[in-house]
């Protein structure tokens, strides 16, 4: 229980076990509206639950209730937290209320956005401040439907990208480095600086070694350091079409080292992890090290410490 601290907000069960909700040190911070989802992603961390959750949008909007200091940021996930439909806009009216600083980002496939009464619900005279975070897969329908494991999915993503840019609402959108999606990277880059360009950023994203991405190694586990031409034709292609693009969740010995500039330190603080190789690493300050779960040999590229920067 060392890691709580006077300010946190938690749940207690009927059993005892204790639920960490909110942490007032931490600067990553999610809210988890739902574990329902309209998708079954090859890599899914938060593999979907069956039932009837909805008693979790009350506990949200008391989870923010309680929260003493307003934090920068609150990321609001599921699942796909648009199931929620008017609990989500309840969620995000009620935190803009009790903290008016704080940046809302929400992390949804935006899939329903292509319904009217979801638009009307979350979206219609929305102003606070909120940033909507949608994954996309694939250039082709195809592509980005096997990802995701639903039919139509492509069609309807970009349709909910087209609603939230008409809304203007501030986007970014998320790509999660797999076997299928690197083999085509630089072509989806070139798809979104085409047709997407009004989106905030494109945010490049290691695999998180969790949930179903164990049961798909096969499409989930590579090494970034082997697909380094297709990262650099994917930074070349947005650059060109003037998107800005960040790394996420990617250690920097598995990046060229001209990328380093566009790489976060992104990985959540309870979950982050450095090996003991990288103690002598001379940019570890920098690095976004690993996923504390990198078990099983699993790691986004073999792991080495980088003793002196290449001029």
């Amino acid at each position: 229980m060392n890691y709580l601290a006077e300010g946190d907000v938690i749940r207690i069960e009927p059993s005892g076990h204790i639920n960490s909700l909110f942490r007032k040190s931490s600067t990553h911070n999610t809210i988890l509206l739902t574990e329902q989802c309209n998708h079954y992603c090859l890599m899914c961390s938060q593999p979907p639950v069956e039932g009837d959750d909805s008693w979790r949008v009350n506990e949200a909007i008391d989870v923010v209730r309680h929260i003493g200091k307003s934090p920068a940021a609150l990321g609001i996930s599921g699942g796909e937290p648009l199931l929620a439909g008017p609990g989500l806009r309840r969620l995000i009216e009620e935190t803009a209320a009790l903290h008016p600083a704080t940046r809302m980002e929400v992390l949804t496939n935006g899939r329903l956005f292509s319904d009217e009464t979801v638009v009307r619900n979350v979206l219609t005279g929305l102003t606070e401040n909120v940033s909507w975070l949608v994954p996309l897969y694939g250039h082709v329908d195809y592509l980005h439907d096997f990802v995701v494991q639903r039919r139509g999915a492509f069609e309807e993503t970009l349709a909910g990208l087209l609603v939230l840019q008409d809304h203007q609402q501030p986007i970014q959108l998320r790509i999660v480095l797999i076997e299928p999606v690197l083999r085509v990277l630089p072509e989806l880059c070139g798809f979104i600086g085409r047709n997407l360009p009004f989106v905030r950023e494109v945010a490049l994203m290691a695999c998180e070694p969790t949930g179903f991405a164990l049961a798909n190694r096969e499409h989930c586990e590579v090494d970034l350091a082997d697909w380094s031409d297709e990262l650099q034709g994917s930074a070349t292609m947005l650059q060109r079409y003037g998107v800005p693009f960040l790394f996420m969740n990617a250690p920097l010995c598995a990046l060229p080292q001209h990328l380093w500039i566009h790489a976060h330190k992104s990985i959540s603080d309870w979950k982050n992890v450095y090996l003991d190789d990288c103690n002598n690493c001379a940019v570890q300050d920098r690095c976004a090290g690993l996923f504390s779960w990198h078990t099983h040999g699993w790691k986004p590229t073999t792991i080495r410490a980088i003793k002196e920067l290449q001029v």
